[in-house]
């Protein structure tokens, strides 16, 4: 669970939460090992889960346009988990990739128990808008 405590304080929407709130959530998190190629989820999938990428690269796009490409502390899915909407883009790995998983239940409980979460997500998506 230490390392999992570690891996969502490197990305931004949960930079700043304590170490009690992250302790709580890393039980909850499941682990994804994605091989080179392989799609995480297509452009249309229900947005049941947000994804945090530990190691490899994970290219985001809506067919041949590339959206992102997302590193290790990069979250994918956010948007689509908050908002139950159909995915946007679809995800796919450009090297061997190990993700966590959080499922939208375990979010919007966890997002209930802490204001902090709420507003590292309202940070994270005003940061892609702009």
């Amino acid at each position: 669970m230490i390392e999992r405590v570690f891996i969502l304080k490197r990305a931004d929407v949960f930079r700043d939460l304590s170490d009690d709130v992250l302790e709580q959530l890393a039980p909850h998190l499941e682990d994804v090992d994605l091989a080179t190629g392989r799609s995480l989820f297509e452009k249309g999938d229900p947005g049941s889960a947000m994804y945090l990428v530990v190691d490899g690269r994970i290219r985001v796009h809506d067919g041949e346009r590339e959206v992102a490409v997302l590193e290790a502390g990069s979250v994918l899915g956010e948007v689509s988990v908050l908002s139950s909407e159909e995915r946007g883009a679809s995800a796919t790995a450009l090297t061997d990739a190990r993700l966590l998983r959080l499922d939208q239940e375990v979010l919007y409980e966890a997002m209930a128990l802490s204001p902090d979460l709420s507003r590292g997500f309202i940070e994270v998506l005003l940061d892609r808008l702009g």
